[in-house]
């Protein structure tokens, strides 16, 4: 018996976790979205955290490897940031559409 290969075995991981995504979050409630958003910019958080530790990372065989992990530790605290305020901006919407609105004063002077 063949052995799969490791590689194509994580990457049908990969695109069956893209499709379970895609329905998981297309199938949201609205009412369920702005917790959801509160969970993803924590776990974002925690991303952030990894991504400093990757960019202040050394090889041990120093050369290319280090500059690599350097450069992506970069891009990933920066992806994470972008995502973290995007997260809060659409949280700070979503709560505004639950309070009430105030209403107008009339403009003929209460005529």
């Amino acid at each position: 018996m063949d052995v799969v290969d490791p590689t194509v075995f994580r990457l049908a991981i990969f695109v069956l976790a893209i499709f379970v995504g895609y329905y998981v979050v297309w199938s949201v409630t609205p009412a369920l979205h702005t917790p959801l958003m509160a969970v993803t910019n924590a776990i974002s958080s925690v991303i952030i955290v990894g991504a400093l530790l990757a960019a202040a990372a050394t090889a041990s065989g120093g050369g290319s490897s280090a500059w690599i992990s350097k450069g992506a530790g970069a891009v990933a605290s920066g992806l994470a940031a972008v995502n973290i305020f995007g997260g809060f901006l659409v949280t700070q919407r979503m709560l505004a559409m639950y309070r009430k609105k105030e209403k107008a004063p009339a403009k003929d002077g209460g005529k």
